[in-house]
Parts: structure tokens; sequence; C-alpha cells
């Protein structure tokens, strides 16, 4: 048996590409220092992430952590949404009946060839100023009780912003749900179609197929790439800040506007949202772990 080949940690290459990063940021540390004649002021930073309430005797999230807690609840509602409705979609895409076909597939077509920027302000415009009126949502919110108002405060946004952030949450899961119903689809299809044929003639109806055979096997080879599109979903967030909605990318324009700290803003605006994307990356990879090694015993 001849031996195993163990890699190297280095090769030549990754030491050349390696130094050719570190020049590179360097490079553009110099043009940012010299070129630009910039002055670094990471200093104030800290005061904009948390501020201390002398009433509270408390600290509490000053303008970048609200946006970045914004964020995590447009990103978690919107996950939950679009998984829910790219679900429902992919089962409809495979549906024998022929006008659920035709529904998933419009969807499909209809949102993934449109500009999500295009989405967001036709959804704020016709939900925000023509359905949430009529619903009288911002009413319902302010004829609840107080602690009723700060659990919805908590969970999605204030009053006065509680429209518009059901809007952004809408059109942001019905965007992300287009892409969620092509990898549920295609996880369906890659199963085996023996695993079909067997549980028909074992007499399963198919709602007993899809929940009891083709679906425990088709998550494991659905999760990894429905792990990319939850990160997309965060990074997707973004793009709600053009409707005015407080999230980290919206306070960061504000503050960037306010106090001229360009690199500084951005930095930091940039490593939380890596904290987050990474999070979830780490995560959904133990989930693939717990489930690979649940499916082996």
């Amino acid at each position: 048996m001849p031996p195993l080949k163990t890699k190297k940690a280095l090769s030549p290459l990754d030491v050349v590409l390696a130094i050719l990063f570190v020049g590179m940021g360097l490079y553009l540390l110099y043009r940012v220092n010299v070129g630009l004649n910039y002055k670094w002021n990471w200093s104030t930073i800290p005061q904009y992430l948390f501020r201390y309430d002398p009433q509270q005797e408390s600290w509490l999230p000053n303008l970048l952590m609200q946006g970045f807690f914004t964020t995590i609840r447009l990103s978690f509602w919107g996950t939950i949404l679009a998984t829910l409705l790219g679900t429902m979609m992919g089962l409809f895409r495979l549906s024998h009946r022929l006008f659920r076909r035709l529904v998933g597939g419009t969807y499909v077509e209809l949102i993934r060839n449109l500009p999500p920027l295009v989405l967001i302000f036709i959804f704020y415009f016709f939900i925000s100023d023509q359905i949430m009126p009529v619903l009288s949502v911002e009413e319902f919110f302010q004829a609840r009780s107080e602690s009723t108002k700060t659990l919805l405060t908590f969970l999605f946004a204030p009053a006065a912003q509680f429209p518009a952030f059901l809007s952004a949450l809408v059109t942001l899961a019905v965007f992300e749900g287009a892409y969620i119903t092509e990898i549920v689809r295609a996880g369906i299809q890659s199963i085996e179609k023996g695993q079909w044929e067997v549980s028909s003639a074992l007499g399963f109806s198919r709602k007993q197929q899809l929940r009891h055979i083709i679906l425990p096997q088709a998550v494991q080879r659905i999760l990894p790439p429905l792990a990319g599109q939850f990160i997309s979903t965060i990074k997707d967030s973004a793009i709600v800040s053009v409707i005015s909605i407080q999230e980290l990318t919206f306070q960061g324009i504000e503050l960037m506007s306010a106090t001229y700290l360009t690199f500084e803003v951005w930095i930091t605006i940039t490593l939380l949202y890596l904290s987050l994307t990474l999070s979830l990356s780490l995560a959904i990879g133990r989930l693939e772990i717990y489930m690979k090694r649940k499916g082996a015993v």
C-alpha cells in the first residue's frame, strides 16, 4: 500500500500571494495617510457603538449598534419568511397540478429577473402608502399596551417605523424566497427516482413520501446552498437603507455624513457585518456535521 501523501502547510505560491496581499494593504494605508492626507480618529468610534445613560445608570446601544440590531431583526424575520415562502413555492414547482407549477414558475422568473432596488420601491410605495393605512397598522401598534409596544419594538421596530419596516421585510422575503425556491426544488429533484418508486410501492401518499422519505434526505443536500442564501439575506438587507430603514448601512451613511470619519465608520460596519455572516456560517457548518453524524448512526 503506497504511503499517504501529506500536504504542505504553505507552498511558495501561498507565500508569494500572502506577501502581495500584505503589500497591497500597506500601499492602500500609505495612500490614505499620505495621498489623501487622511487623519485617523478611531477614538471617537466607541461612543457611536454604546453610550452611557446617567439616568438609567447603564450603557445603551448608540447609532451603529441600533442599526446593527435592526439589521439582525430584518435578517432574522426575512430569513424565516423567505424560507417558508421558498419551501412552499419549491413544492409548487414540483407539484403534479399545472396551476401550482405555473404559480411557482412565474414567481421565480418574475422576481429573479427584477433588480431588488426596483422591488424595494414597488413594495414600499404600494404596501406602506396603500395597504398599511387601510389595515391601520400604525393605529393597531399605538393601541397596544406599553408592555406589548415594548415587545413589538424589540422584535420589529418602533411605531413610527413599523409600516416601512414591514414593507422592507416583505420585499426582502419575496426576493430571497425566489432563490430559496430553486434551492428547494433542486434539492428534492436530486433524490433518486427509486426512492419515490419504492415509497409509492409501500403505499405512501405523496405527502407521506415528502415528509418521511424525500425531505429528510433533501435537507442535507439543501443545507449548504441554503446557508449561503441566509448569508446573502444579511448582506442584501443593506439595500433597504434607500427607504430610510435605520439599519446598519443607513446609520453608517448618516454617521459618516455628520463626522466625516469615512474609513473608520465603514471599517467598523464591515466588521459588524462579518461578525454576523461568519457566525451564521460557523453555526450552519456545525449543524451540517451534526446532521451527518445523526444520519450515520
